[in-house]
């Protein structure tokens, strides 16, 4: 079952909860003037960065997509555009991707969104026991299983990290 400690009540945890998943959530102190919210949170949390995962949003061919890829990398947006079958993809507009989510840039989490979107999950993740998420807001990120992650956001594998 779901632990709740430190949960905080995002619509990430409040999904996971009631898809009876088992996670742990790892809040810390989020420094504002942190130069990468994925590195800040490996490094606060003593994990690896390759098993912390940052959610992105891009524009394919104008549809919203979400890309979830580690933060110890970058994400190949061709490679995104190839996984969605898009001609093109390219970074989404901050603002459009905040009022999509329902979530603040730095804090986007790939469970609980305010509109389902395509996702897709770098291959990377499959291979790991366990990884990190966003839980929703900075300074909260969600440890789970990659299978979890990859059956609630109805997620495709595909290598789009660099």
């Amino acid at each position: 079952m779901a632990k709740k400690k430190g949960a905080g009540g995002t619509p990430a945890t409040v999904a996971l909860a009631a898809a009876s998943v088992s996670f742990t959530a790892h809040p810390y102190d989020h420094d504002p003037r942190a130069a990468s919210f994925g590195l800040e949170a490996a490094e606060a949390l003593g994990v690896a960065p390759e098993r912390v995962f940052k959610t992105l949003l891009a524009d394919a061919d104008g549809e919203l997509v979400v890309a979830v890829v580690p933060v110890s990398g970058q994400l190949d947006l061709k490679a995104l555009a190839r996984a969605v079958g898009a001609s093109k993809a390219q970074m989404a507009d901050p603002v459009a991707a905040q009022r999509a989510t329902g979530y603040v840039v730095g804090g986007i989490s790939p469970l609980g969104q305010r509109r389902a979107h395509r996702t897709v999950v770098d291959e990377t993740a499959a291979s790991m026991e366990t990884v990190f998420v966003s839980g929703g807001r900075r300074g909260l990120d969600l440890e789970l299983a990659p299978e979890d992650l990859i059956r609630l956001t109805d997620a495709a594998v595909a290598a789009i990290g660099r």
